[in-house]
């Protein structure tokens, strides 16, 4: 597609990351939608606070509802998902129709689920969508600079929210390993010193995840 632009280069990184922002997050709602019902403790408190979002709920059936399809909540799933569809827009030319038209799609999915009295079936093909946006975006994008720039903002940020959500050593040690190709081979300016400094803190048998979210944040 030939040089990309500063602004290019910025739009696909976070077109990356706010595809994998809404993926991981609806996955944790897909986990927690039933037992949270009959929970003694409010676990979505934890959650908001572990992503470091304001707790703007009045009741874990307010959470339920608001949290995936309150288009007025900026932290919101269905917000998260706009902001990738305005990144993929703009970028048509780039990734090319028949990509775009996953998120297109994910976005139909996310509205048809808000009037639905069975969200979590439109919500899996949400899921879906997502899944077959990434795996057309490699079949169908023919820059490997494009591919890599998606990916390397897709990789950060599941990072980010992994460790927000504090999941297993194992899991981040590979996603670190899976995240530094990419980085190293988008194009996009990053911090070595960061890298090597993420590498050693996921091996460290005692996690540090406050550290580690810092440390992946700065990367770019």
């Amino acid at each position: 597609m030939g040089i990309i632009s500063v602004e290019q280069a910025d739009h696909l990184y976070w077109l990356g990351r706010y595809t994998e922002r809404v993926y991981s997050t609806l996955r944790f709602y897909f986990r927690r939608f039933d037992t949270m019902i009959d929970e003694t403790i409010d676990s979505y408190e934890t959650f908001c606070e572990s992503i470091d979002i304001p707790n703007i709920y009045t009741s874990r059936e307010d959470f339920i509802r608001r949290y995936p399809f309150d288009a007025e909540n900026p932290d919101s799933i269905i917000s998260n998902l706009n902001r990738a569809y305005d990144n993929a827009i703009v970028l048509r030319e780039s990734i090319g129709s028949e990509t775009l038209s996953y998120i297109q799609l994910a976005i139909y999915d996310i509205n048809k689920a808000a009037v639905s009295k069975s969200p979590l079936i439109e919500l899996q093909g949400l899921l879906d969508h997502l899944l077959s946006f990434w795996g057309v975006a490699d079949d169908r994008i023919d820059s490997e600079q494009v591919r890599n720039m998606i990916k390397a903002g897709k990789r950060i940020e599941r990072i980010d929210l992994y460790a927000r959500l504090g999941v297993s050593r194992e899991e981040l040690v590979r996603e670190v390993s899976r995240m530094i190709p990419r980085v190293e081979r988008s194009g996009l300016r990053y911090d070595k010193e960061k890298i090597g400094q993420l590498r050693v803190l996921v091996e460290n048998p005692e996690m540090d995840y406050y550290r580690i979210v810092s440390c992946v944040e700065a990367i770019i």
